[in-house]
C-alpha cells in the first residue's frame, strides 16, 4: 500500500522496523534454547539475529533522511 503523504525517508524506516522485528524473534529463537536446557539451533538462526542491529541502522538511517528533507533552506546574506 502506497501512501502519497509519506515522507522520503518513510520507506527506509518501515524496512528497518521488519528487519529489526525478524531480528528479535531469531534472538529470542536463540537464547530460549540455552535458557531451558535444549540443543542449540542452527547457524542459521543465529545469522537471522544479526538482522536486529542492521534493522537499527535502517531505520536510523530512513529517520535522519526524513529529518534532513524538512529542514528549512538558510536565507543567503551578502
Amino acid at each position: 500500500m502506497y501512501n502519497a503523504s509519506a515522507g522520503p525517508g518513510d520507506r527506509l524506516v518501515r524496512i528497518g522496523a521488519v528487519l529489526f522485528a525478524i531480528g528479535t524473534i531469531a534472538t529470542l529463537a536463540t537464547v530460549t534454547p540455552l535458557l531451558i536446557g535444549a540443543d542449540a539451533l542452527p547457524t542459521a538462526v543465529y545469522l537471522l539475529s544479526a538482522l536486529m542491529p542492521v534493522g537499527f541502522a535502517v531505520a536510523a538511517a530512513g529517520l535522519f533522511k526524513s529529518a534532513r528533507s524538512r529542514r528549512r533552506p538558510v536565507p543567503k546574506t551578502l
